[in-house]
């Protein structure tokens, strides 16, 4: 069977992604443009289709007419047509349970650069500040130490739990936010305005659906009473950009940290990079890497082999 990667160039180059067994014929691109008769011209022999952030929709899919099989090399399944697929008789799969480690680990990184204002002080000392203060240490923005913190998390999945041990290793108390407006289902969840109210960082690791599309906005960050850090590791439209943006710059939270936007990549006229250039020491940006670690890329691809062998061996 011939498989064809679009993007590649979406993993390191030091991670090995061999063809997965029963692929005959190879073809890999580093990247792909956004154009579909780009995509249809490189996948018009093809059984297989890899692709990580490639958008598939209905007329690329149906003019595939030898396309078995779309592996996403991600969890996100939302930039492929799934009605299109099941219509043409493709089967769309996905890979999940390799970041476990890599996106929890990332969450920590980002909220205790923002809480301790890593990069600020980072840029103090590379720009000449403290030379310039003459004092054997600077400290004008203070620094937060996580425990005795209360974290509220929004989505418990697999992440999400494993951010809960992380975080009581550090001695926070944590709270698992129920849906909005539902009653908690047990006594392991917490009403989701009152993680709100009493969180003093909130973490993000739910799905973007229809559900949580824009879900901190305007009306729910005024509920923030303890002005808390927001950090976003779940998708970037979870978020309203300029609710955040004005929040922060009205100090209604203390912070952003992200790893994810509402476009990405992320462009100029986005209002989150206001406060970047504003050098706002509790506002930390990754250009969504955090699922990224060597070792999560190559549990990726032994996942995704695994599956597509199996799917090659049905056939």
């Amino acid at each position: 069977m011939q498989a064809v990667f679009l993007d590649r160039g979406t993993f390191l180059d030091t991670v090995d992604l061999p063809a997965p067994k029963g692929v005959s014929d190879y073809i890999t691109y580093d990247d792909t443009e956004q154009n579909d008769e780009l995509i249809i011209e490189r996948c018009k022999d093809a059984d297989i289709i890899f692709a990580n952030k490639v958008k598939l929709n209905d007329k690329v899919i149906a003019a595939l007419p030898n396309l078995k099989l779309i592996q996403l090399t991600a969890t996100g399944m939302n930039n492929v047509d799934a009605e299109a697929c099941k219509a043409h008789n493709v089967e769309l799969y996905n890979v999940a349970g390799y970041a476990v480690k890599s996106v929890p680990e990332h969450t920590f990184m980002l909220m205790l650069a923002a809480l301790r204002a890593g990069v600020y002080y980072h840029d103090k000392v590379s720009d000449g500040s403290w030379e310039q203060a003459g004092s054997f240490c600077l400290m004008d923005v203070p620094l937060i130490d996580l425990e005795d913190k209360t974290l509220g998390i929004i989505g418990i999945g697999t992440i999400g739990k494993r951010v809960t041990e992380i975080a009581k290793a550090f001695g926070m108390k944590v709270l698992w936010a129920e849906h909005q407006g539902k009653e908690p289902r047990n006594d392991d969840y917490t009403d989701f305005d009152t993680v709100l109210e009493t969180s003093d960082v909130i973490s993000l690791h739910c799905p973007l659906t229809e559900q949580t599309k824009h879900l901190i906005n305007q009306d729910t960050l005024a509920k923030m009473t303890k002005k808390p850090l927001v950090v976003n590791v779940a998708r970037g439209g979870v978020v309203d950009s300029q609710a955040m943006t004005d929040a922060v710059q009205s100090g209604q939270v203390m912070g952003y940290a992200t790893d994810v936007f509402e476009q990405e990549p992320t462009t100029q006229d986005d209002p989150l990079l206001q406060l970047a250039k504003q050098n706002h020491p509790r506002v930390v940006f990754s250009p969504h890497n955090a699922w990224g670690s060597q070792a999560a890329q190559e549990k990726l691809w032994e996942i995704l082999s695994k599956q597509v062998s199996e799917f090659i061996a049905k056939q």
